[in-house]
């Protein structure tokens, strides 16, 4: 198995280098992002370890740049920072597991084992309206090779009407799976975003994707618009 180490504090990556040889592991080591990223997209390694505060090129940012590059490597990074925003912003671009530091090297392996065994996960199919694409993995949203900037909640309500393929929902169901329980508001607050969807996604492009089926609720269709 080879492991791909990206670690700036040269003394730790060569201690980590050591104990994962030591394991059996082939390690390949880089102290910067970029050169980390060379490497990464150069060499087929069944797992990367990441530290997040790389000079050129932070560890999030280089494992957003893999999974971009269609790379579904395991990655498991290493941060200093311990707080629940900074953890979960690893994982919602694309990192498989983390461990913060300091760490017991014995859990450190024990992760890579794990990662490694369930092996590269499927990348989450984009889905397609005509030429709107909807990336449920990077939690991106192009329209004609246009990148759209979407809050989370509209990227939400939009991802829940796109995996329904064409069939309507109603707007108790979007709150149901966009919002949680917590939530005590008007039922229309679904209207809101649909609206600024359609600022964003239809009315610049000239298409028509969100419907309004009326007196049900919501679906997209596959509205290519005019062409100049």
């Amino acid at each position: 198995m080879r492991i791909l180490v990206v670690e700036d504090d040269q003394r730790l990556a060569e201690l980590l280098r050591r104990g994962l040889v030591a394991e059996g592991y082939a390690v390949d080591v880089a102290h910067e992002g970029p050169h980390g990223l060379e490497m990464a997209l150069d060499n087929d390694y069944d797992a990367l370890v990441l530290d997040v505060m790389l000079p050129g090129l932070n560890g999030y940012r280089l494992c957003a740049q893999l999974r971009e590059a269609g790379m579904w490597n395991p990655v498991l990074m290493l941060t200093a920072k311990d707080g629940e925003y900074d953890q979960a912003e690893g994982l919602d671009i694309g990192a498989d597991d983390y461990v913060t530091k300091p760490f017991s090297f014995v859990a450190l392996t024990a992760r890579l084992r794990a990662l490694i065994r369930r092996g590269r996960p499927q990348r989450p199919s984009v889905i397609r309206i005509g030429d709107l694409e909807i990336d449920p993995a990077t939690r991106r949203c192009r329209r004609d090779g246009t990148e759209l900037a979407l809050t989370a909640r509209e990227f939400a309500v939009l991802e829940y009407l796109a995996r329904h393929d064409g069939g309507t929902v109603t707007k108790c169901e979007v709150l149901e799976h966009v919002w949680d329980d917590r939530f005590d508001g008007d039922v229309n607050i679904v209207e809101v975003y649909i609206s600024a969807l359609r600022r964003k996604i239809d009315t610049p492009f000239q298409r028509r994707t969100i419907r309004t089926v009326r007196g049900v609720g919501y679906r997209l269709d596959a509205d290519e618009g005019p062409r100049p």
